[in-house]
């Protein structure tokens, strides 16, 4: 996975608007989104990539995203399939680098 693909990503994801629902889900949701877009940054800002805390912590926000998006309009679904697919880019990015 190159650099270049999750540049492109993450412009794509920032054109996003929030999705606009409500319930108990939205405040973790939010977290989530900051705590990937954190590590998304952190990535293209460090010539070494992510470090293993924070691919740890990819990892868990992937989890707790499947958990919280299950009963999420379509609408809404769609803006956190995109921050899921940013995440895997991520972890795919650490996998690739480790020989």
């Amino acid at each position: 996975m190159t650099r270049q693909a999750i540049e492109e990503a993450w412009g794509q994801h920032r054109e996003q608007d929030w999705p606009q629902f409500s319930g108990p889900q939205q405040g973790p949701l939010m977290t989530l989104d900051t705590v990937i877009g954190g590590c998304v940054v952190f990535y293209l800002d460090s010539p070494d990539g992510l470090d293993d805390r924070r691919v740890m912590i990819v990892q868990d926000c992937l989890n707790d995203l499947d958990d919280l998006t299950g009963e999420l309009d379509r609408d809404s679904q769609a803006y956190f399939l995109h921050l899921r697919k940013l995440g895997e880019l991520l972890l795919a990015t650490k996998s690739s680098s480790s020989h």
